[in-house]
């Protein structure tokens, strides 16, 4: 008698997962050697050139698989989404700008658009300001990398795992069941009996899937930050200080200006990745309950509604949205470079 989950078939069905396991093993070590091995007959060759063929080859074998690359991997997807966003669903028709019209006048869209806005500009403010003040306390603390290291912790953790570990933060239950969720166990004990279910309450959904962006990057604004911070000469920081300059008015006068071009790149980072939030949003709510944002949206029109025009419109507006913030980063880091 064979029962699914017995001896008689777990044995067999486990040497082929094993099997299976072991064949795509082999197809990727025999890939990444043949990789490697046309790399070493490509850097053996180049090597040997003299004469007017070695600047040339030297030029193709160093920039042409990083070229090829950018190519296959940006590029081309870049052009295509772009042809897919003036396409309808399936791409056979040329359909113009009605794709992008349908994302700026429908209302389930807009409210969409809103609430992308809406974590634009909460959570990188809340994460960059949170890390500044993290970065003067602990600066001044004994032991301080041990406490820069557990901050920091979070951006060692993927964001499908830190919004695993909030979903049980958040977990509610029933008014008569024991409660799991930390924050229900801390409305209880402060008196709250009945707290409401955290990821179905709007618009408080939205700022508590916020919360997880906040916890993960304020390690990585808090490292950056408190190494500009002692960037700063000290012959400026006493300079102010015998002018009578202290606390409060010594940070804003002077430490803030001086690291004013850290805390602009630090926050426009944090903005692109706020702009990007998905996994946060696919993994807690799937983005019901008020919560969706631009790019699960843009995942949901391509991936599960399969209408790859209006999933293209809604890739291109990302793209669109996060071009400046990137190109005012690498225009302030080269003016810091220039400084320096």
């Amino acid at each position: 008698m064979s029962v699914s989950g017995s001896p008689l078939t777990a044995g067999p069905l486990a040497a082929g997962a094993w099997g299976d396991a072991l064949i795509k093993f082999g197809n990727s070590v025999g890939a990444m050697a043949g990789f490697l091995g046309i790399l070493l007959v490509v850097f053996l060759v180049a090597g040997r050139a003299r004469g007017r063929l070695a600047r040339p080859l030297a030029v193709l074998v160093f920039l042409g698989p990083a070229v090829l690359l950018l190519v296959v991997g940006l590029v081309a997807p870049l052009i295509r989404t772009v042809y897919l966003s003036v396409h309808n669903a399936d791409g056979s028709k040329f359909v113009g700008g009605e794709n992008f019209g349908w994302a700026f006048t429908t209302d389930s869209v807009q409210k969409v658009l809103i609430n992308t806005l809406l974590w634009l500009v909460v959570a990188p403010l809340a994460a960059t300001g949170l890390g500044l003040v993290l970065a003067l306390l602990v600066d001044r603390m004994r032991g301080q990398a041990v406490y820069k290291s557990l901050i920091f912790m979070p951006m060692a953790i993927s964001l499908v795992g830190a919004s695993i570990i909030f979903k049980f933060v958040y977990e509610a239950r029933g008014k008569d069941q024991p409660q799991i969720g930390l924050l229900s166990q801390l409305a209880h004990a402060v008196g709250w009996s009945d707290p409401p279910n955290w990821l179905l309450t709007q618009p408080l959904n939205t700022f508590l899937l916020m919360a997880v962006m906040v916890w993960v990057q304020t390690g990585f604004a808090m490292v950056v930050l408190s190494a500009a911070i002692k960037a700063i000469p000290d012959e400026v920081v006493e300079a102010a200080r015998l002018d009578g300059a202290t606390g409060v008015r010594l940070f804003w006068h002077v430490t803030v200006p001086m690291i004013r071009t850290t805390v602009m790149v630090v926050l426009t980072t944090v903005m692109i990745i706020t702009l990007k939030a998905f996994d946060i949003v696919r993994t807690m709510t799937g983005g019901n309950f008020g919560t969706q944002v631009l790019a699960n949206e843009m995942y949901s029109q391509s991936f599960v509604q399969f209408d790859d025009g209006r999933g293209g419109a809604l890739a291109v507006l990302l793209f669109l949205a996060v071009l400046p913030l990137v190109a005012y980063n690498i225009v302030q880091l080269r003016r810091e470079r220039e400084v320096r």
